[in-house]
């Protein structure tokens, strides 16, 4: 799944034109991204405020197993590092 600081018809418009085919969730008060801190402040449009770059790998129990944090939009995990993570994750 996915959670952005947009509004659920945003992320729905979103979702539709990129064809995802998982959950993009809508956190327009930005507490769950407060919570996992990762808020970048003034960065968004007109200074609005939006999610840094994250991705977590939770196991069956909720676990946070794996993170990757960056400041720059542009840099993600590539899917093999996603997935030898995720092969790492005891079950």
């Amino acid at each position: 799944m996915a959670i952005s600081v947009d509004s659920p018809e945003t992320s729905r418009g979103l979702a539709a034109k990129a064809h995802y085919t998982f959950p993009l969730l809508s956190d327009e008060k930005a507490e769950v991204i407060r919570r996992y801190d990762l808020l970048h402040k003034a960065a968004g449009p007109e200074g609005s405020d939006i999610s840094r770059p994250a991705e977590f790998l939770v196991d069956s129990s909720g676990v946070v197993r794996w993170v990757n944090f960056t400041e720059d939009i542009r840099i993600r995990s590539r899917a093999d590092q996603m997935l030898a993570a995720a092969r790492d994750i005891p079950h």
